[in-house]
This record gives structure tokens, C-alpha cells and sequence, in this order.
């Protein structure tokens, strides 16, 4: 009789999962598919295309920047409060490098359902994967209120972080360049890196608002969580745009010309290895000069430098201006002269640079921070426009989200992981010219990758 129960609930149990997947996947009766479906004979507008690449990137960005902010000028004091400043600032600085080791699982994950079943879908789901994480952060108690477990589900909330924007990227940056003009790629894949800059000044914006308007007291205490809860408002916004745009053109005409692989990773790892390894050495420079600019700079010029939290926001911001102008420039440069020279050359560029960190960060003249900055966040946007575009190029179109989104996401982790946590150690330990001289080390071994990386011609 046992038996008989048992083997009448495990026929059930299968019948409820027939039911709830026809439910789901029945494409004239799903709620999901009301949202998600695709008209394949409509082109996708300009306006829709854009916004939609743009929209995602600047909303994963936010999130993603508020969470840096936090962990310089709130978590050492609420999540890690019993160490020593430059130690609790470690600790903090160890959970933002969570999500730079959880972005490949996102890219690899998300990578997977997008070569396989769409860019449209993957990204919204990458998009929610990111929202939510982001929203919870805002509410999570301090360790005073329950000890241990505070870190902990911090840490768990940043890993969440991560594997969204691990698979945000590359879908984002696909949306875009799988709808160009063979002529305009560069300028196309260029509207979802302009996410960062805008996201960056969106989120420092956020705080420097907030520092001003209330006291330290009150900032503390639950000012820093209203960006975490807010982030929910533009995730909505992103939701509703990224669910009116249909599925890229050369996604749609993959499925028909060319043979779907079942694993889009394992044939990554079996038949482009090189386009793999050498891209992402070379776009670790890109992450590296970018966490130095913004995370390692904010933390000594407030730490160190004694340049107060409020100036160093402002440098930030200001800089960040910087960032977001030479991004469409270089897209235009690239366009004309080819995606490689372009990146070559800001990559020898930025090896130059930093030979200059001892000059600006020495001591604390607060013009020499700022010019500092704003040099080192313009040579950002000179290699970083172009680079979604290099990464996706470098593949076919069946494992072209998977292949942009791990390269990306693995230079993540090589170039920025624990990019800041190795400068602030260089710095207090030997000086800060050290930081900048592993900047140039760094902009050398990308310099080498993208002269010695294969590329092929893939159709779009």
C-alpha cells in the first residue's frame, strides 16, 4: 500500500510539472510569453534598440556602483565594524569582489539561454537576477543587530549582484551590434557601455544628495539604503522597455543557417580558445584603470589624502563627465580607423599614465586629485567604448552571448576583482607609484593580446 501511495504521488507530482510547463511555455496561452514573444518579420525600431541596450546597463551599473560607494563610505563601519579602518575597508573591499567572481557563472549560465533561446528573454531575467538582489541589500540589518550573519548575507546579496550583471553585459552589447549596419557597429555597441558612466553618476549623484541632506547620523543609520530601494522603480522601467523589442535579426537568422550547439561553453573551450584566453587579457586593462579611478582613488584621496567625502564624490562625478564624452568619441574613431588600432592605442596610452600616479596622488591638492581623475576616467572611455563590439566580433553568432559575456566577466576577475584591495595594499605598503606602475604592467600584457589575437570574420 506504501508502495502504491508513493507511486501515485510521484505520477502526480509529473503531471503537476506537464501542466505548469505547458502552462509556461504554451505560447498562446503564457503570461510569460505575452511579454517575451517576438514578431521575427518585424525590424526592430532604432529608438527600441538603443533605449533597450542602454536602459539595462545603466540600471546593472547603478546598482552595481552603489554597492562600490557603500563599501567605501558605509560597510567597513556597519557590516565589519571590528577592525581597524584600513582593515575593515579590506573586509568591505573583499564582498565588492564577490560579484567579479560570480559574473562568469552569470555569463556562463545566462550565456547558455541566450544562444540557445534568445537575447530578449536571457536579458530580461539577467535584468530581475540583478534588481532584486540590489533591492534586498537595502534591507539588511547591520551586524549590531544580528552579528555574523549580516556579512554573510551581504556577501550573499553581492554574489546575486554579479551573476546578473554577468549575464547583462553581453546580451546588452549583442542587442546593439546584432542590429547595425555592417558600417556603424562601433558607434551601435557603443550605447550600452555609455550604462556605466551614466549609472556611475546616477549612483555618486545619489549619495552626494543624500550626504548633503541629512546628518552623518542619520546617513548611516538608513539614508545609504534609499539607492538600494529605489534601484526597484528603474528596474521596472527596464522590465517594460525590454519587453516591447523582438529578438535580433542575427540571432533569428542563425537558427536557420547554422547548427545549434547543445553546450555553447564547451564548444567556447573546444574551438576558440585563443579568441577566449587573449580576450580577456586584453580587456583587463579596461576593468583595471577603471576600479583604480574610481574605487582605489576615492578611498585614499578620503582615507589618506584627507580630502573630505564630500570633495571626493564631487572629483568622482565631475570626472565621470569625462568617461561619458570620450565613449562616443572613440566609437566614431573606431568606425574609421578599425576596432583593434583604436584599442592599441589607448592601451599603449594608459601604460603611460601610469607612470604618472606618484606625480598626482602624492600628496593632497585637491587639483592634482581632480586632473588626475578626469585624464585617467577619459582614457577609460577611449578603450572601453569600442571594446563590447572587439569581444563580440571575435565569435559566431551560436556562441557569441556566451563567448562576450565569459571573456568580459573572466577579465573581471583578472583586471578588477581585487583590483582595489591590491592598490591600497601597494600604496600603504610601498607608495603609490607601485600602483600605478601595476597599471602599466597590466596595459603591457593587453597590449601583447590584442596584437597577437586571431580574429576571424563572423557573420551578423
Amino acid at each position: 500500500m506504501l508502495n502504491s501511495n508513493c507511486c501515485f504521488e510521484t505520477i502526480l507530482v509529473k503531471c503537476k510539472l506537464l501542466v505548469m510547463k505547458l502552462y509556461f511555455c504554451n505560447q498562446k496561452k503564457s503570461y510569460i510569453y505575452f511579454y517575451m514573444k517576438t514578431n521575427p518579420d518585424k525590424k526592430n525600431s532604432l529608438k527600441h534598440v538603443l533605449l533597450g541596450s542602454l536602459i539595462g546597463t545603466t540600471i546593472e551599473f547603478f546598482d552595481f556602483y552603489i554597492y562600490a560607494n557603500a563599501a567605501v563610505l558605509v560597510f567597513p563601519q556597519l557590516f565589519f565594524p571590528g577592525a581597524d579602518s584600513t582593515m575593515a575597508t579590506l573586509e568591505s573591499l573583499a564582498t565588492f569582489s564577490i560579484a567579479f567572481l560570480s559574473r562568469p557563472l552569470g555569463s556562463a549560465f545566462f550565456g547558455h539561454y541566450g544562444d540557445k533561446i534568445g537575447r530578449k528573454f536571457t536579458l530580461v531575467a539577467a535584468l530581475l537576477t540583478m534588481g532584486i538582489s540590489t533591492v534586498a541589500i537595502g534591507f539588511l540589518p547591520s551586524y549590531a543587530s544580528i552579528g555574523v550573519a549580516a556579512p554573510l548575507l551581504l556577501m550573499l546579496c553581492r554574489f546575486g549582484q554579479g551573476v546578473g550583471l554577468g549575464g547583462e553585459w553581453g546580451g546588452a552589447v549583442l542587442l546593439a551590434i546584432e542590429n547595425a549596419p555592417p558600417n556603424k557597429r562601433a558607434w551601435y555597441g557603443m550605447f550600452p557601455q555609455l550604462g556605466a558612466p551614466i549609472g556611475l553618476l546616477l549612483s555618486g549623484g545619489t549619495f552626494l544628495l543624500l550626504t548633503d541632506s541629512m546628518s552623518n547620523e542619520d546617513f548611516m543609520d538608513y539614508g545609504w539604503r534609499i539607492p538600494f530601494i529605489a534601484s526597484s522603480l528603474l528596474v521596472v522601467v527596464g522590465f517594460y522597455i525590454r519587453t516591447k523589442i523582438n529578438e535580433t535579426p542575427s540571432f533569428e537568422n542563425s537558427k536557420k543557417e547554422q547548427e545549434e550547439v547543445k553546450i555553447p561553453f564547451l564548444e567556447l573551450v573546444k574551438s576558440y580558445k585563443n579568441q577566449l584566453i587573449f580576450g580577456t587579457f586584453a580587456a583587463i586593462t579596461t576593468f583595471l584603470v577603471f576600479y583604480l579611478m574610481t574605487v582605489f582613488t576615492l578611498s585614499w584621496a578620503t582615507s589618506d589624502l584627507g580630502i573630505v567625502k564630500r570633495d571626493g564624490l564631487l572629483i568622482q562625478l565631475f570626472s565621470v563627465l569625462f568617461f561619458a564624452l570620450f565613449i562616443p568619441v572613440s566609437a566614431v574613431v573606431a568606425d574609421k580607423i578599425g576596432l583593434r588600432k583604436m584599442l592599441i592605442t589607448a592601451t599603449i596610452a594608459i601604460a603611460i599614465f601610469g607612470f604618472f600616479f606618484s606625480y598626482f596622488l602624492s600628496t593632497g591638492n585637491i587639483a592634482l586629485v581632480a586632473t588626475f581623475a578626469c585624464i585617467g576616467m577619459a582614457l577609460m572611455g577611449f578603450t572601453y567604448g569600442p571594446l563590447g563590439t572587439f569581444l563580440s566580433e571575435l565569435f559566431p553568432t551560436n556562441v557569441r552571448y556566451s563567448g562576450a559575456s565569459l571573456t568580459f566577466n573572466l577579465a573581471g576577475i583578472l583586471g578588477a576583482a581585487f583590483a582595489p584591495m591590491i592598490a591600497i595594499y601597494l600604496a600603504s605598503t610601498y607608495s603609490v607609484s607601485y600602483v600605478g606602475l601595476y597599471l602599466t604592467g597590466a596595459a603591457c600584457i593587453s597590449l601583447f593580446s590584442f596584437l597577437v589575437i586571431s580574429k576571424e570574420e563572423h557573420k551578423f
